[in-house]
């Protein structure tokens, strides 16, 4: 399996000459892109070809997808990306929060995927929080940007799941064949990781990742595992102690 690093973790250690070193010499294999990192393509790709590193997904915004997807397509072939992922949704920018402004933004999703499909991509949704909060009918939103987008992919962000309060076995279960990419993050203990947005390095939390990448890797087609700490505060060791959790398991 070849491990990958979402180089949002590391937006504040830059170099990314000094970023990518550390994680080639760590083991990682592939990282993930994001828009910070797309500003000197050239360069980036260098680095990444001097510390043996591949860039096959990489995170777009849901304003350039839909506004300029050939702008995205040009960064995605400079750095090889073959799976777009859509990665956030901005609050003043989510819909009305009903079943139907969930599947409304779903529909925009799978515009947006019908366009990468035929160009040769792969696409997908990654998901924080706030889409398994149940809106007032009891359903949660991405129950409805999944069932409105039935032929994009799903990037599961698998403690975003759990700090919206659901329970990934059951969403695993119904969607593995969905999932192409997992975020391997991990929540801070009680009292730890308190200038740390109460995440930790994958393994040393409270998420169960032993047993958790064995049911995915059963259950979903997933092929990118992608470790991501939003705000750590050592980057270098969130990047060795994670990848040493992972290869124990």
């Amino acid at each position: 399996m070849n491990w990958s690093m979402q180089l949002y973790s590391a937006r504040n250690f830059q170099p990314w000459n000094k970023v990518l070193k550390i994680l080639g010499d760590a083991g990682y294999k592939e990282v993930e892109g994001y828009g910070g990192v797309y500003d000197d393509l050239a360069g980036i790709k260098a680095e990444l070809d001097k510390n043996g590193l591949t860039m096959p997904t990489g995170h777009f915004s849901i304003d350039m997808l839909e506004t300029d997807f050939d702008g995205a397509r040009k960064i995605a072939d400079a750095l090889g990306i073959r799976t777009m992922i859509c990665p956030y949704l901005n609050a003043e920018a989510r819909p009305e929060a009903t079943a139907a402004g969930w599947r409304g933004f779903g529909e925009r999703l799978a515009k947006v995927g019908a366009r990468a499909k035929k160009d040769g991509y792969g696409f997908g949704w990654h998901n924080h929080d706030f889409e398994f909060k149940a809106l007032d009918d009891g359903s949660v939103p991405q129950e409805h940007v999944l069932a409105a987008a039935p032929e994009i992919g799903w990037e599961m962000d698998v403690a975003w799941v759990v700090r919206g309060g659901a329970d990934p076995l059951p969403w695993i279960d119904r969607h593995g064949s969905r999932i192409v990419a997992v975020h391997v993050k991990d929540i801070a203990k009680a009292g730890q990781g308190l200038d740390e947005d109460g995440w930790s390095d994958v393994g040393h939390g409270t998420i169960d990742w032993a047993s958790l990448l064995k049911t995915l890797r059963a259950k979903t087609s997933a092929k990118h595992y992608v470790m991501e700490q939003d705000n750590p505060n050592d980057f270098e060791r969130f990047a060795r102690r994670s990848i040493a959790s992972v290869k124990s398991y």
